[in-house]
């Protein structure tokens, strides 16, 4: 009998597991089919709520049902704790390994013994990344390593190269974003921009600025001082080298 019992609860698992492929196939199918190359899929798997699939596609979650005839933007809260389940799969896809970015492709500015390190992605000419700066000149103890995307305007791209091919690319930086002294005009040296702008893609950062810290986790948009330094409180500060 027990036998015949696993035999049983081995075909139940295997058709769900044939039932839900074929779900996820359809799904993926419809929604190209209506977004075309627009939509990015990721994965598709089971969701909070019965019968309705979570699309992780464009670095967002949206949901759907398993026909794909109804899609569904926006946050799926348990009542009973209060989390917002969307907001922690966001910031649970939206995580990183920090040790796998290209460091030596970055600007790296400390302060202090420069313990505290975060990433940044940032455009010359994004006014939320000139605030942003100006935020990390009232703190203390930090590494930020800036990862030039010149996404905004037609003359990102020869500000981004002229920051990186100064004698001190981290001054220089610094003294554009915060004060607004052009750098020097030679552009012509070895950069990673291209590279950069790879990255970006990758992670899915779609405006500037876009931070990250050593935990992985991202803050989107120019943060304020407390958020940053909350953000550093829950990571811990890592002993001094």
């Amino acid at each position: 009998m027990k036998f015949y019992l696993r035999i049983f609860i081995m075909l139940t698992m295997l058709i769900s597991q044939l039932g839900f492929a074929q779900s996820t196939d359809k799904i993926k199918t419809e929604l190209q089919k209506q977004f075309g190359s627009k939509i990015q899929i990721k994965s598709i798997g089971p969701s909070p709520l019965p019968g309705i699939f979570e699309v992780v596609a464009n670095g967002s979650v949206i949901y759907v049902d398993a026909q794909a005839k109804f899609l569904i933007q926006g946050s799926i809260t348990d009542l009973k704790t209060g989390t917002n389940l969307t907001d922690e799969r966001e910031e649970e896809i939206s995580r990183i390994q920090f040790s796998d970015l290209p460091l030596q492709d970055a600007i790296k500015y400390v302060r202090g013994d420069g313990s505290r390190k975060l990433a940044v992605f940032a455009d010359p000419n994004c006014g939320y990344c000139k605030k942003l700066e100006k935020t990390f000149l009232g703190m203390e103890n930090i590494t930020v390593y800036t990862f030039l995307i010149p996404i905004l305007s037609a003359d990102s791209s020869s500000k981004s190269k002229a920051i990186w091919c100064s004698a001190d690319p981290s001054k220089t930086w610094v003294n554009w974003m915060t004060s607004q002294t052009p750098p020097p005009t030679k552009t012509d040296c070895a950069n990673p921009l291209d590279r950069n702008l790879a990255l970006a893609k990758k992670l899915n950062i779609t405006g500037t600025p876009a931070l990250f810290f050593t935990d992985g986790n991202r803050i989107p948009g120019a943060a304020e001082k407390d958020d940053i330094e909350k953000r550093f409180a829950s990571i811990g500060k890592p002993a001094v080298k």
